[in-house]
């Protein structure tokens, strides 16, 4: 009976437990149990998962359409101003620039002065509008990020 802890927690060959095939059959009821609960929990945690991917695919797809109508407005407004610009200023200026010109070019030169300038100003405002409404912008980033790294997660563990 001297025996030391390393040398009796060591069974011997006879005493080991071989697992027979009947042990194969008949599990213990906490082995069915663990298994199911942890398809349960997998199931739950799956579950609010994809919940929360679609609460961050909405919040973000709402950015993006407030972006977007933002832009829009901004299209629309240089579209507006540019409409404006060729109805108001091309006259008023034909008129106040028509004196300056020599007589005979007057009729055709000071229109076309003032277009070219109304048509430079709402150029830049409807690129700067088309610039803001990049569709790469558009897309959703986060959620689209979140998502490959749940499938590499879900890969890893599989």
């Amino acid at each position: 009976m001297n025996q030391t802890f390393a040398e009796s927690a060591v069974p011997e060959a006879d005493e080991r437990a071989i697992p027979s095939a009947r042990d194969a059959r008949h599990k213990r009821p906490g082995d069915a149990e663990s298994i199911s609960g942890l398809f349960s929990e997998l199931w739950r945690h799956s579950t609010t998962l994809v919940q929360e991917e679609v609460e961050l695919a909405k919040t973000e797809v709402s950015e993006k359409a407030t972006h977007a109508a933002v832009s829009a407005g901004a299209i629309a407004i240089g579209g507006a101003v540019l409409f404006a610009g060729f109805i108001v200023l091309l006259l008023a200026a034909v008129n106040a620039l028509g004196p300056l010109l020599p007589p005979d070019l007057s009729g055709w030169l000071a229109p076309a002065i003032v277009g070219l300038v109304v048509i430079v100003i709402g150029f830049v405002m409807v690129s700067g509008g088309i610039k803001a409404f990049d569709m790469n912008k558009l897309a959703p980033r986060r959620t689209m990020d979140s998502l490959r790294r749940d499938t590499r997660m879900v890969k890893e563990h599989v």
